[in-house]
């Protein structure tokens, strides 16, 4: 009697492998480069990767819009703005407090977020140093700045502190899972689990 075949076993999910997998490959789906930040020169290309990623790297400047909360609000910043570009399941604008999201830049001719399927709740993966954290998609900014994402999401991978000083101006890889929404869009656990999955299988499926 045959044996059934063997699950394959999962490839363990680290920063390195998947810096690994976002250097092999970036076909530039943007018309020109993105800046870090708006008084730095453009020089950062929106890649398509392996596997139906879309990837970049870039600093990490924090987004503290949306619903407010203990940390993001109106004394938080002179920029904060009290909507996100989606919200959430329960109509409300995001929590940059509680939800883990990236930003993307507003849609112009160098590139529309919905041409490439992104849109809000796509998964998205962020990786600095040796970690790895899991996030949606969840508001726009700039159509030419690009590297930015909510404090939650900053606070996840250690880089924390009051918000204008939180962030980092060390590279950040920001990759993005067009195939995958999660749902509900403000729920980190959900996004965790979509994560460990989708990503499990990208680096299955893109192994030397």
């Amino acid at each position: 009697m045959a044996s059934p075949p063997a699950t394959p076993r999962p490839l363990a999910i680290t920063a390195d492998a998947l810096r690994s997998r976002a250097a092999r490959s970036c076909r530039q789906v943007s018309t020109g480069l993105f800046r870090r930040d708006a008084a730095r020169a453009p020089e950062v290309p929106l890649c398509a990767g392996q596997g139906g990623t879309l990837h970049w790297t870039a600093d990490l400047d924090i987004d503290c819009d949306g619903r407010p909360g203990p940390v993001c609000n109106a004394a938080s910043g002179p920029y904060f703005q009290g909507t996100t570009a989606w919200n959430g399941s329960d109509g409300r604008p995001l929590s940059a407090d509680e939800v883990p999201y990236v930003v993307v830049p507003g849609p112009s001719a160098r590139w529309r977020p919905a041409a490439s399927g992104v849109t809000g709740g796509t998964l998205a993966v962020l990786v600095h140093g040796g970690r790895v954290r899991y996030a949606v998609v969840g508001d726009t900014g700039p159509t030419d700045v690009i590297g930015e994402a909510s404090y939650a999401a900053a606070l996840s991978l250690g880089l924390g502190g009051a918000p204008q000083a939180a962030g980092t101006q060390d590279d950040v890889l920001y990759l993005l899972f067009p195939d995958t929404r999660v749902r509900p869009i403000e729920d980190p656990a959900a996004a965790r689990t979509a994560g460990r999955a989708r990503v499990s299988r990208y680096l299955r499926e893109t192994a030397p």
